[in-house]
């Protein structure tokens, strides 16, 4: 049995884009603003797959920088969030 791993890639990357389609539906129905932030936290993580996969099956090493810069702009904006919904009401930023 002869597994073409490019095939098998681009394979893998529209399952995961099939998955990115689940998380869009989540984040126009999610109740609550976290359910909304875990269907965005989850579009980093799966765009991060997706990239990686296609720059291994399509040979463009430049998509692996574009994977890494999406993977830090989502952990950043969950850390935002995170912080942002701890916040007391009426509690400023920048009190001392």
């Amino acid at each position: 049995m002869n597994l073409d791993i490019g095939a098998l890639s681009l394979a893998l990357a529209v399952f995961l884009l099939l998955n990115l389609g689940a998380a869009l539906w989540r984040a126009a129905r999610g109740p609550t603003p976290a359910d909304r932030m875990l269907a965005a936290l989850l579009f980093g993580s799966t765009g991060v797959g997706v990239l990686v996969l296609l720059a291994f099956a399509g040979g463009h090493p430049a998509l692996v920088d574009v994977a890494l810069t999406l993977a830090l702009l989502a952990a950043i904006s969950g850390i935002a969030f995170a912080q942002r919904a701890w916040q007391k009401p009426g509690e400023e930023d920048d009190a001392p």
